[in-house]
């Protein structure tokens, strides 16, 4: 965390000064916004906490809700939510109060007597060492209390404005505000009155009976299974030994997964209620809990639950549906941009069992705030927004097949498998989907082509860029080159330096002095007046150890001055970690390379150091600055 360079703080350091709209944010909700965010919950809060960056434009988010979520929803945050929480600047804080997934266990019939369960097999929840992040379990309420906080000590000081139903909208083809959208007081003194706001966009976060997506024509794809589970959050006295690890239990009873809750006495069970009826008509959804305990100790028999509290529960039957399209244009052809974008549960629904909604949806938002940011900053085109949809809807799809075949095998009977492994062999290969890792977006303005790939084999074009351990020159400490990269809405331009010491004459050099100098360089589009840093984070990775990087010697494109009092950054120049060399641990070409990385974390580009006109060229199209075609 860096801070002081705007003055002397002595409070909470996480208190960014207020500026822009924050300095008069009115309480009551604005007749006029740029962007107006329907729904609460994990993309709708992402996208408030990372559109709060942007001092100038004013956020809104409204909820129906009289204010925050309590309980219950969504508990499972895959490796690469944890990479976005260290972004946002509380991984570390919300890891130690949840709980930590290690091991799965997988119990199945005894083959000596299949009416009791015996456990059969342990594996380890990431082998392969995907992350250096954790699989964590911890209330969806809390990761929204985060992003609040977040958004709160932001700029401009945003906050949810609870009590606010969305009713519908309608999208005009001119005008500042174009969307008018109608909605309705659910708590106070206006409740049941109506209330109009007119916005330049809305993000339609609003779960899966989203109004918003309705509002604009989109249309659910997909099937409902005929296959019930009841969920419950409970405390519990049980002999069933393994009640505080993550379980497949799978018996003739029935199947259960089981998933122990932060705090270490909660935990949650998704119990296998069995087919349903084609002529239920939802009757299943009103199974009592009573009916759910008792059909989790037939499961686990020969053990014991006893329930002494029930914080939350509910039942539902798993459905897989991907809406047909994420936003307001119908015809992609006809040329226009988006003004009504929709993300989450109102995009994407399936099963809860393999811990994805609350992880996919919080990347949908992430995904499409820090686009809006940028255009409504003037950075970007509008274009750039037209990328939202395409980008997102593959890893719907992905995710609703990943998800298919994993309840799939959930809910089958254990004689039912052609393998007895099968359930925990399908855990262990498919371990980076769940974790996140999995998406990989494809060329696009915004994805270059791998042409230059073969240069930084462990930084994939399209996909997340995975940290790694480096020295940082300034104060000697080891730390992970990723963790500085902040949910601020800056592009990254990491250098991995050539051979050479910074002293000496080489193409690291060169292609600082072009990237510092050259109005070809995309950070010349930075606005005059604004910090040099301000739209692009450049650092440089030498191959040395830190004694031998000379500070004096570094080019001063990697030490810029920031802040009224024009302090310099000394956290952007970093060297080799000589036990954890990060250009051998992510196959970085010792001739050096560039990667560019997307605000989002998403790697963009990899070009080598003499490749100034093709970097030049890639950003032309997203700068809304015109970026000369040559130096």
């Amino acid at each position: 965390m860096q801070f002081h360079h705007h003055g002397y703080v002595s409070e909470e350091p996480r208190l960014q000064p207020a500026a822009g709209v924050g300095l008069n944010r009115p309480e009551e909700l604005p007749d006029e916004v740029d962007v107006l965010i329907v729904g609460s919950g994990p993309a709708g809060m992402i996208a408030a906490a990372q559109l709060a960056q942007f001092p100038n434009i004013t956020t809104r988010i409204v909820e129906r809700r009289p204010g925050r979520l309590v309980i219950g929803q969504a508990d499972g945050i895959q490796a690469r939510s944890v990479e976005t929480f260290q972004a946002f600047g509380f991984a570390e804080r919300i890891i130690a109060e949840a709980y930590r997934i290690t091991e799965m266990a997988f119990w199945k019939p005894d083959p000596a007597d299949p009416s009791k369960i015996v456990r059969a097999a342990v594996t380890q929840d990431d082998p392969s060492g995907v992350s250096e992040f954790p699989h964590l379990i911890v209330n969806q309420a809390r990761v929204l209390d985060y992003f609040a906080e977040v958004a709160a000590n932001s700029p401009t000081r945003g906050k949810p404005d609870y009590g606010y139903e969305f009713v519908s909208l309608e999208v005009a083809d001119e005008g500042e505000y174009p969307v008018t959208v109608r909605l309705m007081h659910t708590a106070g003194e206006h409740e049941g009155q109506e209330r109009i706001v007119r916005a330049k966009y809305v993000l339609g976060a609003d779960g899966a009976r989203s109004k918003v997506r309705d509002s604009i024509g989109c249309t659910p794809i997909g099937d409902k299974s005929n296959h019930a589970w009841g969920v419950m959050d409970v405390l519990a006295v049980t002999d069933f030994p393994d009640i505080r690890t993550k379980c497949s239990i799978q018996s003739e009873a029935g199947n259960i997964l089981l998933i122990p809750r932060e705090g270490g006495y909660l935990f949650r069970m998704y119990v296998d209620l069995g087919e349903v009826p084609i002529d239920d008509a939802g009757a299943v959804r009103n199974t009592p809990i009573e009916e759910i305990i008792r059909h989790a100790n037939e499961i686990i028999h020969p053990y014991t639950l006893e329930v002494k509290n029930v914080a939350w529960h509910s039942v539902y039957e798993v459905g897989h549906r991907v809406t047909d399209r994420f936003d307001d244009v119908v015809d992609a052809a006809s040329g226009r941009t988006p003004r009504v974008f929709i993300a989450g549960d109102a995009c994407h629904t399936h099963s809860a069992k393999a811990g994805q909604g609350m992880n996919v949806s919080m990347q949908d938002g992430w995904n499409l705030s820090w686009k809006l940011g940028h255009v409504l900053e003037g950075r970007s085109p509008e274009s750039l927004l037209s990328t939202y949809s395409p980008e997102r809807q593959v890893v719907a799809q992905n995710l609703i097949d990943f998800d298919r075949e994993w309840s799939t095998l959930m809910a089958k009977k254990p004689e039912e498998f052609e393998h007895p492994s099968d359930l925990e062999d399908f855990y262990v290969r498919t371990a980076e989907f769940p974790a996140g890792f999995m998406t990989e977006y494809a060329p696009s303005m915004l994805t270059a082509e791998a042409t230059h790939q073969e240069l930084a084999t462990g930084f994939p074009i399209g996909k997340r860029f995975k940290s790694a351990q480096v020295v940082r020159r300034g104060d000697a400490n080891p730390v992970h080159l990723g963790h500085h990269a902040t949910a601020d809405g800056r592009w990254r331009i990491y250098v991995f330096a050539d051979a050479a010491r910074p002293a000496e004459a080489s193409a690291t050099a060169d292609f600082a002095e072009w990237l510092a100098n050259s109005p070809a360089s995309p950070v010349a589009a930075t606005p005059e007046g604004a910090d040099r840093d301000a739209w692009f984070d450049v650092k440089v990775i030498y191959q040395q150890g830190h004694s031998e990087v000379e500070f004096a010697d570094v080019p001063e494109i990697f030490k810029p001055l920031v802040g009224p009092f024009q302090l310099m950054d000394y956290e952007k120049v970093y060297a080799v970690d000589p036990e954890h060399d990060i250009f051998d641990e992510r196959g970085i070409d010792r001739a050096g390379a560039v990667i560019v990385v997307r605000p989002d974390g998403y790697v963009s580009n990899v070009l080598p150091l003499t490749a100034t006109e093709e970097l030049a060229a890639f950003f032309r199209p997203i700068l809304r600055a015109s970026v000369p075609a040559t130096a």
